[in-house]
């Protein structure tokens, strides 16, 4: 097996094998393409892991066991009949039959292991009508991805994660608007997790695409030196294929969550009725269009209190679901279309009142454009929260009857010609911002002391960032929109007097004036030399 080079070496390894596979491509659509390459990576990763707890047991004497589910299951890893491993599909890639031997293999994992029910493509292979030569020379690029080289100072979850990360976002940008479906941009889901921090407890996503909500979560969990043991994952997606990517993505890194009995509707067929979840991480459908009928969920649990979202716009009825789902403490952080925060279309702006007058909005943060692969609407993140009191467990102060402006349309770096990044500094100065508003005085010490923040305290940045009360937020008609709020920047002062700057812009001007005049002169004299004076 070709092994993957130590991490230094490995730069752009993705890059490579992402260029290899696609030009692999042949008539298939990107949209189904993703499904066929990362499938095989899933299939290659769960073998090795497979195939290395294994030879575990024959090295530790323990060979009657190795035909025994038990023993693999309890390192929460995957047992594969001989049919289903990675070794039996690559010794017959270049069969005639290849794409059933593929689709056998994948059924049969599913089949044996109850977390996968649902997860992996039915007979999609056999339904793709890939060149038997194309598909064997994409099983040979999967085949160099050593998802366990001991060189490599990555876990194979790592690995094999980083792969089905990069692929993720790949595939989003090739497929144009409908790779929004299942992917949101790395930073924005990076800046959601710094912001909410989910250490420990129900994390929840309604709208989870291919996972990577849970999968930022994980990595923030871990960046901290907390466990993935205590984050509880819930997740709710509505398109099948997206739902499998999930569950595959889930699996990879190792981690189970709970995405309900089926891909669904979150309104008419939500899979957590009962759910009060801690945090909430969400990227909605912008904009979604008749999501209902005019007789439809207009008594709904769900919306009790505030008029019921109109069928036109989505956008309040996701938050409204979502604040429904918050435990006592929660807080939730997701993604709108940049409309939501001065709506008035159809009582969404009463919806909005109501949701500031109950002292629901914690922050509001505009983001630059072109950040999405997706749409060039520009979007905001919103975050609500149930209870705004001082909290010593979670270090919070009081923020009653307070929200955070922030406008953060400036920041971000251009990473192509139609799409921008933001960096792992502009994420550090907006949620370090959030967490020096929102910490207590001692929670704020101990975030400098251990080096958690970059900033001392909270203070107001024309231009950037702004507490606003209630009473500010009713005087603007109860629009969220951070430019209302946080002004202009200031201008810097150079020191020079008003006076002194026009008196030396006047006689520039006259300057420019008078070489205009000899200029005029000279191009007369010139054309009158031509024989073509006045």
């Amino acid at each position: 097996m070709a092994k993957l080079p130590t991490k230094k070496a490995s730069k752009g390894f993705e890059e490579t094998l992402w260029d290899t596979a696609n030009q692999l491509r042949g008539s298939v659509e990107s949209s189904e393409y993703k499904h066929v390459v990362l499938s095989l990576v899933f299939l290659k990763f769960i073998s090795d892991k497979f195939e290395a707890k294994r030879k575990q047991l024959i090295d530790n004497g323990q060979e009657a066991f190795v035909d025994m589910d038990v023993f693999y299951q309890q390192d929460n890893v995957f047992f594969l009949p001989p049919e289903a491993r990675w070794s039996y599909v690559k010794a017959r890639a270049k069969q005639d039959d290849i794409a059933v031997i593929i689709d056998t293999a994948l059924s049969t994992i599913e089949k044996r292991n109850a977390s996968l029910t649902g997860a992996l493509p039915d007979n999609y292979f056999s339904r793709q009508g890939l060149e038997v030569k194309r598909l064997a020379s994409l099983i040979d690029t999967i085949e160099n991805i050593d998802t366990l080289a001991n060189e490599c100072d990555l876990t194979e979850e790592d690995l094999v994660g980083r792969v089905y990360e990069y692929f993720l976002g790949k595939f989003a940008a090739s497929e144009g608007k409908g790779g929004g479906e299942f992917y949101t941009p790395k930073a924005v889901v990076t800046l959601l997790a710094e912001m909410l921090e989910p250490y420990q407890g129900k994390i929840y996503d309604p709208c989870c695409g291919s996972g990577g909500m849970f999968v930022q979560s994980l990595k923030f969990v871990e960046s901290h030196q907390g466990k993935s043991k205590d984050i509880a994952i819930y997740g709710q997606e509505l398109t099948s294929t997206t739902y499998k990517l999930a569950k595959m993505n889930l699996a990879v890194r190792g981690l189970s969550g709970n995405l309900g009995e089926r891909p669904a509707d979150t309104f008419f067929a939500d899979q957590h009725p009962d759910l009060k979840a801690d945090f909430i991480m969400a990227n909605p459908p912008f904009n979604l269009k008749d999501w209902r009928n005019e007789a439809e969920l207009t008594n709904d649990p769900r919306f009790a209190g505030f008029r019921t979202p109109p069928t036109g716009n989505a956008n309040y009825a996701w938050i409204l679901h979502m604040l429904s789902k918050l435990s006592e403490d929660g807080t939730a952080g997701f993604v709108l279309a940049n409309g939501s925060m001065s709506s008035n279309t159809s009582g969404e702006g009463e919806i909005r009142q109501k949701l500031i007058e109950d002292d629901r909005i914690e922050c509001m943060i505009a983001l630059p454009g072109q950040l999405f692969f997706t749409t060039q609407i520009p979007v905001c993140l919103w975050f609500i929260s149930k209870n705004k009191q001082a909290n010593p467990q979670y270090g919070y102060r009081g923020r009653r009857e307070e929200t955070l402006f922030i406008d953060a349309r400036n920041l971000g770096t251009m990473v192509s010609r139609t799409q921008k990044e933001l960096t792992k500094e502009d994420i550090a100065t907006i949620a370090d911002t959030f967490h020096a508003w929102r910490s207590s005085e001692s929670e704020l010490k101990r975030r400098i002391e251990s080096n958690e923040i970059g900033v001392e305290q909270y203070q107001d940045q024309a231009g950037f960032c702004k507490v606003a009360t209630l009473d500010e937020i009713k005087a603007n008609d109860f629009v969220l929109t951070p430019g209302r709020y946080v002004g202009a920047a200031d201008i810097e002062d150079d020191g020079i007097a008003f006076e002194t700057k026009m008196q030396e812009l006047t006689q520039t001007l006259y300057q420019q004036l008078d070489e205009a005049a000899t200029l005029d002169q000279a191009i007369r004299a010139n054309m009158e030399a031509l024989g073509y004076g006045e």
